[in-house]
């Protein structure tokens, strides 16, 4: 089926789930026109549609190829890759004394969901590029600013992030890539880093890498780590491509999915040493990294959101067409749809519903970390840094989660269809896997959430969010609105789950943080479904208050949610609470 990007759903998400609106009117956009946001997502959705839904299956089928250290990606990718950015869609959120659009990073974020729905292996381009622009405007030198940015903002090069090596996963401190001082102030670069998203391709004519190396006096760990810019081609005084740098695509790696998407591995150093220049400075490449990481985290969490959607939009479309078996009271010969029994309306309203509530989870990270910067009041951005850093992890890890478990629900739709290839329904399922794992696995995120931002500034963050919540469900309790059902009263339970279990873990980290580290990703579980459900009611609310059409079907999404997925909570916090010792204590089983 075609692509169409939900604008309505994604407005409403934005603007008021997420809070965008409120913020606008609270003057931390500045001169920012809120009004122009519908027009930029139509058109992103028409692009969508239009020119990259229709590659998604020639890629996955295409896939790349690697001769001689050149990837070719599949048909059609490099002159859509053009048409991209000559539409100025890689400039969206870009600083605009760079050739960006300066839009808030909000509405990129909606635009990567769009990209990432329509085309999920394409979108994971520009999503790395965008984390580089970010690294190197926060980080890098005037001179390197000068050299790559703009390139990097327009699109016209693309960047790529270089952690993980063959022994250095998700400990980065024990990478060996090694950097080693020149007399002309730059860095020769030795190693090789695997698992580099879209390391080569013939989408561009340059690609600008950021990668992470030691130098031979650094400390030991994470705290001798240095980042560095490593072009693909150097580049001459007039800005001119130059000669090709001691690095290249040495393999690819035949993936589970994201056929399209050059995986590559890459060498550099057989020829002396790729020409590296510092980002920063020396043995402080991990804080710039993270500005990277962060990005692309919330990016990866828009991946999960994008895969959702197009796995319930495709399931939804085949249950309306799809004939099987009767609707209980029917009379006649002919067959139903399936979309009439109840277990597959449980199934599409369980896709859209968690759809939604990742949405909204996303637009509020992005718009929290808009506010951190653009906020004229110091205590206004202080707040939503801390909000940012507090959703980030749950933005990336329960959104991918939800990715995962909607593209599962889209191939059970599908039944025996789902199975074969040629629906598609599998290619999202095959395709959402990996987001859980890159960009630090969901598990690793849960540690994040529990160990860092849980406790920071004493669970200010935690509380403050808490209280807004509590606003929202009361509000939800007061509406009167027989359609919501026990929407309130469940997401009261929720509530209460999740402060419990929060309270619960703060006091175990410095007792026993062993034990507390067991319950961590359920506590994200429980958290996502939290927020996500009272999310969910405030937009409902604000539909209802705005006078959206049709508010009532946001109404029934937010009291599905709540009766359905919020409800969980509960027991999310007793495994949380009370299941701790059966995971420290399962060495017996596990030896």
């Amino acid at each position: 089926m075609t692509y169409r990007a939900p604008i309505n759903d994604i407005l409403l998400s934005l603007n008021h789930g997420a809070g965008l609106a409120a913020a606008v009117e609270a003057g931390h956009y500045g001169d920012f026109d809120g009004d122009i946001t519908a027009a930029v997502l139509e058109e992103a959705g028409k692009f969508a549609s239009d020119v990259l839904a229709p590659l998604n299956k020639v890629g996955d089928e295409h896939g790349i190829k690697l001769d001689n250290g050149k990837v070719t990606t599949a048909p059609g990718w490099p002159d859509a890759y053009q048409r991209w950015t000559a539409a100025g869609w890689n400039a969206v959120s870009g600083p605009e004394a760079f050739g960006g659009q300066g839009l808030p990073l909000a509405i990129n974020a909606a635009c990567t969901e769009i990209w990432s729905a329509s085309n999920v292996a394409f979108g994971l381009c520009p999503l790395l590029t965008l984390s580089a622009i970010e690294a190197l405007d926060a980080h890098g030198n005037d001179e390197l600013k000068k050299i790559y940015l703009e390139k990097l903002v327009t699109g016209e090069w693309t960047g790529t992030m270089q952690l993980t090596e063959p022994n250095a996963g998700s400990d980065v401190g024990a990478l060996r890539t090694r950097a080693e001082r020149a007399p002309d102030g730059t860095y020769r670069i030795k190693g090789t880093k695997i698992f580099i998203t879209y390391g080569e391709h013939d989408m561009t004519d340059n690609i600008v890498h950021f990668v992470l190396a030691r130098l031979p006096d650094a400390p030991a760990g994470t705290k001798g780590i240095s980042l560095f810019l490593v072009p693909k081609f150097l580049v001459n005084a007039d800005g001119t491509l130059g000669a090709r740098n001691d690095i290249h695509a040495s393999g690819v790696e035949h993936k589970l999915g994201m056929h399209a998407s050059p995986t590559c591995t890459m060498t550099m150093g057989d020829k002396g040493g790729a020409i590296g220049f510092l980002i920063g400075e020396e043995n402080a490449g991990m804080r710039c990294m993270f500005t990277m990481m962060n990005q692309a985290r919330l990016g990866v969490g828009l991946e999960g959101v994008g895969i959702a959607d197009r796995a319930y939009q495709q399931a939804l479309a085949y249950a309306q067409e799809r004939r099987q078996g009767k609707a209980l009271g029917h009379k006649g010969d002919g067959m139903d749809p399936i979309i009439v029994h109840p277990d597959v309306k449980r199934m599409l309203m369980q896709m859209r519903s968690m759809t939604a509530a990742a949405r909204t989870i996303c637009y509020a990270t992005a718009v929290a970390l808009d506010v951190s910067v653009r906020a004229k009041d110091a205590k206004v951005r202080a707040d939503a840094a801390a909000r940012g850093a507090l959703l980030t992890p749950i933005a990336k890890a329960f959104s991918t989660d939800i990715g995962n478990e909607v593209a599962y629900l889209g191939v059970q739709v599908h039944g025996g269809m789902g199975f074969i290839e040629e629906t598609g329904a599998a290619q999202h399922y095959r395709d959402a896997r990996i987001t859980s794992i890159y960009e630090g696995t969901n598990g690793i995120q849960s540690i994040d959430l529990v160990t860092r931002k849980l406790g920071a500034n004493g669970g200010a963050s935690v509380w403050a969010l808490l209280d807004e919540l509590a606003a929202t469900i009361k509000q939800v309790e007061t509406s009167n609105d027989p359609a919501f059902g026990t929407t309130g009263a469940k997401l009261r339970d929720a509530h209460a789950a999740l402060a419990r279990a929060s309270k619960w873990l703060l006091e175990r980290l410095a007792a026993a943080p062993n034990e507390a580290l067991a319950g961590a990703t359920p506590y994200l579980r429980l958290f996502g479904a939290t927020l996500g459900g009272c999310m969910l009611a405030g937009e409902a609310l604000a539909a209802k208050a705005k006078g959206e059409a049709e508010p009532q079907r946001y109404v029934a999404l937010a009291r599905f949610f709540a009766e359905n997925i919020a409800v969980q909570a509960p027991s999310l916090e007793k495994t949380v609470t009370e299941s701790a010792e059966a995971v420290t204590g399962a060495d017996a089983v596990l030896a």
